[in-house]
């Protein structure tokens, strides 16, 4: 019995933890052979790899800062080059900054956008061209797009706001050439960042209808969904992976 995703070639930009690299896993294991960009962490991006390599798939890290968008166009072109094609891109890697409006900087202004509007943007310019049909684009958002609860929010929400348009807009685009590409927002998730045990979680947990936090593993069940065959006439949609908390 086949895999979903056998044969295909996914990149997962900022793979090397929490979500980014739960969907790399859940790819492998749904049959594509994965590489994944990270900017620090060597040594974790490659216990992902090895994970993937275990499991039986091709793997490969790909050090690349996403606020630099010719490294982010080098990594596409790389893993479409020395792989042959270019099947799923997870636009997941993302700059978290949270403070008041008045203590904002215009270059942390700056490297959120670079970050989180631009990356994912110039990634899929760079990715289009080497994807036949079939090939997904998947962009990973974030619940606070759509309910900010808490103060300090405004340019993170802004960011990952902007991340709906690009995502309805190239769903209209690509899609004559039967080319998805979908938003999938997570909200609370149980992450190095956000632990589900942190000072905040009780008070986040009240805000969710279902009154925890997801597992990484949720947000890369949604993604797999999406990159997969069942997830073929889906495109320019939003997935609200959140507990419930923009209900």
């Amino acid at each position: 019995m086949n895999n979903a995703l056998d044969g295909k070639v996914a990149l997962v930009t900022g793979g090397s933890r929490g979500i980014g690299a739960a969907v790399a896993l859940r790819l492998a294991e749904e049959g594509a052979d994965v590489a994944l960009t990270f900017q620090r962490s060597q040594q974790r991006a490659e216990g992902v790899v090895d994970q993937i390599k275990t499991a039986g798939r091709r793997a490969v890290a790909v050090r690349a800062d996403s606020a630099d968008p010719a490294a982010v166009v080098d990594a596409v072109d790389q893993v479409a080059g020395e792989w042959g094609r270019f099947d799923i891109l997870v636009n997941n890697a993302g700059a978290f900054l949270l403070n008041p409006l008045e203590e904002l900087s215009l270059d942390e202004f700056e490297q959120t956008v670079a970050v989180n509007v631009r990356a994912p943007f110039v990634a899929t310019q760079a990715a289009v061209r080497h994807m036949s049909a079939g090939g997904r684009i998947i962009n990973i958002g974030s619940n606070v797009a759509e309910r900010a609860v808490f103060p300090g929010f405004s340019l993170y929400a802004m960011s990952k706001t902007a991340l709906i348009g690009l995502t309805k807009a190239l769903g209209r685009e690509l899609g004559g050439r039967a080319i998805t590409v979908n938003l999938v927002n997570p909200g609370a998730t149980d992450t190095e960042l956000n632990p589900a045990d942190g000072p905040n979680a009780e008070t986040i947990n009240g805000f969710t209808a279902l009154g925890h936090y997801a597992d990484p593993a949720d947000v890369a069940a949604a993604v797999a969904f999406l990159a997969g065959p069942d997830g073929r006439y889906i495109t320019g949609a939003t997935i609200n992976v959140d507990g419930g908390f923009t209900i």
